[in-house]
């Protein structure tokens, strides 16, 4: 009897996480995929403050784990119908609305949406027994959703995941050699708006500490994955101006050495490579032609 009583529950749980294609804001998806993408964002404070102590921790990471600082996220929860979005929308700064609105062409939303945080694991008898485990499944397959959702949207631009995690690779390793070097002006176009004042001023605090920093990234690199993805709609009026952000974690052993101004080594040891794990996010426009992802966020945990 209680086993009948729970897959009936379990039917009555996945009827209620349906989204109906009215719901969505972008438009809709009839497929999901055969792959769920899992993607990341965001919560950002101070950056570069922390020196290399040999703990897997590089100069441009967080003082108490591997994982480097991000931009704070505001969550938007939106809903319609009583039901949650697959994706969110913006509104443009008052002077562009002022303006005219939507007609300013927008180069980035200036936040990360749903920044991604690990899910505490659900014992089984819990997850499918008990009112708290099956809200808990319930919000999970949302999650898992919204990402299926965005990623459906992203291969209709010709997305391939392979391509992508080549070139999400060559932007990591290229933004760190940038902020090694301290390139502000190379660093502005891999990165957005918001992410460029927030690298430039850890580029002047760690050249406050540190005449040169070496930084060197171990290939091949050791694992790379989706956590997130996500949409963010810029124009109610339009459904196809959208942004995508996807969230990666990296995980790369590399080689860090900082030098004062006599060329002494004062932090790091490049002769010895550490693991280190980054979430980055990447951010994309869907409805400008010659758009490339670039860097908008980074996330510890």
């Amino acid at each position: 009897m209680m086993a009948f009583r729970s897959s009936n529950t379990i039917r009555v749980l996945l009827r209620a996480t349906q989204i109906q294609e009215s719901s969505y804001p972008l438009g809709c998806s009839r497929s999901y995929g055969t792959g769920i993408s899992n993607v990341a964002e965001l919560n950002s404070r101070n950056m570069y403050s922390s020196l290399y102590k040999g703990n897997g921790a590089l100069p441009w990471t967080c003082r108490n784990a591997m994982t480097l600082r991000s931009a704070m996220a505001v969550e938007l929860p939106i809903f319609l119908n009583d039901k949650r979005l697959l994706s969110t929308q913006v509104k443009a700064p008052a002077q562009a609305r002022q303006m005219g609105a939507l007609r300013v062409s927008m180069t980035s939303p200036g936040f990360i949406y749903e920044p991604y945080a690990p899910r505490e694991k659900v014992p089984f008898f819990q997850r499918w027994f008990t009112r708290s485990g099956w809200r808990r499944t319930k919000e999970d397959i949302i999650l898992e959703l919204k990402s299926a959702y965005a990623i459906n949207k992203l291969r209709k631009s010709g997305y391939s995941k392979n391509l992508f995690y080549k070139e999400a690779i060559n932007v990591y390793k290229e933004i760190n050699t940038l902020l090694a070097t301290g390139d502000k002006n190379t660093l502005r176009k891999a990165v957005t708006e918001k992410m460029y004042s927030e690298l430039k001023n850890e580029i002047k605090q760690r050249e406050s500490i540190w005449s040169k920093v070496y930084w060197e990234m171990v290939e091949p690199i050791v694992k790379i994955r989706t956590l997130r993805a996500r949409l963010i709609g810029v124009d109610p009026k339009d459904l196809e101006k959208v942004f995508i952000q996807l969230t990666l974690e990296f995980l790369s052993k590399q080689k860090f050495e900082a030098y004062d101004s006599k060329g002494s080594v004062v932090a790091g040891d490049k002769s010895k490579e550490v693991l280190v794990r980054d979430i980055w996010v990447f951010e994309k426009s869907l409805f400008h032609p010659k758009s490339f992802w670039r860097l908008c966020g980074r996330i510890t945990l």
